[in-house]
């Protein structure tokens, strides 16, 4: 693998005293270190003191707490009850039988939440105490898994969608998405010397060539995509690449960039926004140029104001001129014109019993919020015991079951359906395009319910259509807990985004293809009031739609979410 000299870190122009708290932190940690050892060992709280916490997201874990019990422990004088998230990198979301068995065994022993698919094809673990940590990051190593750069400001788990029916063409992407992610994950020795216990040896000088001490101004988000299928919705990635093809053949990648979901409600310049196409890159250059990419953003990235830190933004204060002209520079060469791809028709997991082109058959099995916990998790288990492929993590939260050969696809059918597995392979269609966060109650950020809510919503939402006689007609739908947009929600035909208990932000109007933002319809409204707002755009929709228009598509062009035909709905965000 060809590798670049990327060492930017001395050229910095600003001094690091006058740069965020954050910058600061990063900068003295001697490359993600800080005092973390010392503060695993500290058994008088249950948390990490200090800064580390910080640095440990670097690492693939988020110390949370208990915000269910936070006042009644408050009130006896007791700390929160501590714990922590720690989050896989699963490039692709790709496993095996044994890993997946030995992620199982891993939560059985360390969660309190058993196992929980993300939205970037990688698992969580919930509820895991200080004293447990690093034997379980010891187990997830002994099982060829580990954790770096799942969370902090660096690249995070690099996403890769699938389309069945091309095999040998997500073959060789989701191989470029593994090498990509490899070339973009720090370096640095303090991830094996705390948690493996290995000795890094005297030398920590320019640990991370490609980041430097400072790493990145905010997270660096990869994808890539496989059309017709947007199931890694391209275009809310920081670099996004969808593949090209002549005939069955892989030709390369348009490059998508600038992507992202998270706002703040609070500030006018803070948005999310969509990725743009700005050219072409051969197959086997692409892993070399998110590198490159990468690095930009490293050196010209907002480092005083979080906020505004990430790549999108540098796009928008430099433009897409400057950077195109950066990266040809760096590169050496401009990157070509974007060229002709099959057109995206759909975001979701396809339902039902796939084969590809190499004959093997692929299934996907619904995971409500990708949560497998309890019974679910014994059923899976129970599965796994005569299965013989293998398994992928998708982008909506799914379980895929994958590359099984002809001749067992009815034995595993039947075992599906022995362990009351077989009807998620034909989930309920709404549900199959719905999405929700964790929120509440181990999100530090969540102002309201997503995961535990969504099974309530779900059934009005649906009750709601089928008033109209929309019941065969699904909508994106995605819920989360404040406005980060970790369920990509700016994306969805309709989206929640938490404000406070109960109440949330109606958004309209994405595309059913995830290529469109939706737009703000009505702030801080409850449950009854998102439904009183839906009732009579749903009624119009069901007696006005053209053939096969999808309801945001119809929101759009009859002009609906129009500012004339929506302000009496909005209430100020900075309310």
């Amino acid at each position: 693998m060809k590798t670049l000299q990327t060492d930017r870190s001395s050229d910095l122009s600003q001094p690091v005293a006058t740069l965020h708290s954050n910058e600061q932190l990063k900068h003295g940690s001697n490359y993600l270190r800080g005092t973390i050892a010392i503060g695993l060992k500290n058994s008088l709280t249950g948390a990490v003191p200090g800064d580390d916490p910080l640095l440990m997201k670097f690492h693939g874990i988020y110390q949370q707490d208990n915000r269910d019990t936070r006042f009644e422990r408050a009130q006896r004088k007791l700390e929160p009850a501590f714990q922590f998230m720690v989050r896989l990198r699963i490039p692709g979301g790709i496993l095996t039988k044994t890993q997946w068995q030995g992620l199982d065994k891993i939560a059985a022993e360390f969660s309190e939440r058993g196992l929980r698919i993300t939205t970037r094809q990688t698992i969580q673990l919930h509820g895991i105490r200080k004293r447990q940590l690093q034997s379980c990051m010891r187990a997830i190593r002994e099982i060829g898994l580990d954790t770096i750069a799942a969370c902090g400001d660096d690249s995070r788990g690099v996403v890769c969608g699938a389309n069945p029916a091309l095999s040998e063409v997500h073959r060789k992407v989701a191989a470029l998405a593994k090498e990509t992610s490899q070339r973009l994950i720090p370096k640095t020795r303090a991830y094996p010397e705390i948690w493996y216990g290995e000795d890094a040896g005297n030398s920590r000088e320019n640990e991370d060539p490609a980041y430097g001490p400072l790493y990145l101004p905010r997270k660096f988000k990869v994808g890539y995509a496989i059309p017709p299928n947007n199931d890694i919705d391209v275009y809310g990635q920081d670099l996004g690449l969808i593949a090209v093809l002549k005939g069955r053949e892989l030709v390369g990648f348009n490059v998508c960039v600038g992507g992202g979901m998270g706002q703040l409600d609070t500030r006018e310049d803070s948005y999310p926004r969509l990725a743009e196409e700005v050219g072409f890159v051969e197959a086997d250059e692409a892993p070399m140029l998110a590198e490159i990419v990468m690095g930009i953003q490293r050196d010209f990235g907002d480092r005083k104001d979080r906020h505004r830190a990430r790549f999108k933004y540098t796009l928008d204060r430099l433009g897409n001129a400057w950077f195109l002209q950066t990266l040809a520079e760096r590169w050496g060469k401009p990157l070509e014109p974007a060229r002709a791809t099959a057109r995206f028709t759909h975001n979701n997991d396809m339902p039902g019993w796939q084969r590809g082109d190499n004959g093997l058959w692929h299934g996907t099995l619904y995971i409500e919020s990708g949560r497998i916990q309890g019974a679910l998790q014994d059923q899976l288990m129970g599965f796994l015991q005569h299965y013989s492929g293998d398994i992928r993590l998708t982008p909506n939260q799914n379980l895929q079951l994958t590359n099984i050969e002809p001749y067992h696809l009815e034995q595993v059918q039947w075992r599906l359906d022995d362990l009351s597995l077989g009807d998620r392979l034909l989930p309920d269609s709404q549900a199959a395009h719905t999405l929700s966060c964790v929120a509440l109650p181990t999100c530090g950020l969540a102002m309201a319910e997503a995961e535990r809510y969504l099974p309530r919503f779900l059934g009005l939402f649906n009750r709601l259509k089928a008033i109209h006689g929309l019941q065969e007609q699904p909508m994106t739908l995605r819920i989360t807990g404040c406005p980060n947009g970790c369920a990509r929600p700016y994306l969805a035909e309709i989206a929640l985004t938490g404000r406070a208990p109960g109440l949330y932000n109606l958004y309209l109007g994405g595309s059913y293809h995830g290529d469109r933002l939706n737009r703000p319809y009505a702030s801080n409204v409850n449950e009854e009031r998102i439904l009183e707002l839906l009732d009579p755009l749903f009624e119009q929709y069901a007696n006005e739609r053209r053939p096969g228009e999808k309801f945001g598509d119809f929101l759009v062009n009859a002009h609906l979410l129009d500012k004339t035909s929506a302000e009496q709905n909005i209430i100020s965000f900075s309310q």
